[in-house]
């Protein structure tokens, strides 16, 4: 059974720093690319990262670049995918998914972990 499960948010002040991890259960993660996605209320889900499966590729949206590093390590049966998050911004406030690349019915979203920046 895959399984995705987020973890890691929190409040943070502006300037600050979260680090999120994603667990992926699931042996067919290992050879699929990754992304984290957000969404904040009100509006769609954006895409701010993606990594290739290897690990040796990865693309961040224009609003993150230089802010944030995804990575991921791959064990036999688990994927961890991490979001490195620096200089955090309010904008940034949102609720974080991780999930594979591209998005397919045979794995469902996770609960996502909310991140909040504000003084």
């Amino acid at each position: 059974q895959v399984q995705l499960v987020e973890s890691g948010g929190g409040l943070v002040q502006p300037g600050g720093s979260l680090r999120l991890s994603c667990l992926a259960s699931g042996s067919i993660f290992s050879t699929y690319a990754m992304g984290w996605f957000r969404q904040a209320p009100g509006k769609q889900r954006e895409l701010v990262a993606t990594i290739t499966s290897g690990g040796t590729i990865t693309n961040y949206a224009d609003s993150v670049k230089g802010r944030f590093t995804i990575s991921r390590d791959n064990a036999k049966n688990t994927v961890t995918v991490y979001l490195q998050m620096n200089s955090l911004k309010p904008e940034d406030t949102a609720v974080y998914h991780c999930n594979t690349l591209p998005v397919g019915p045979a794995v469902p979203w996770g609960q996502g972990t909310q991140v909040t920046v504000s003084s």
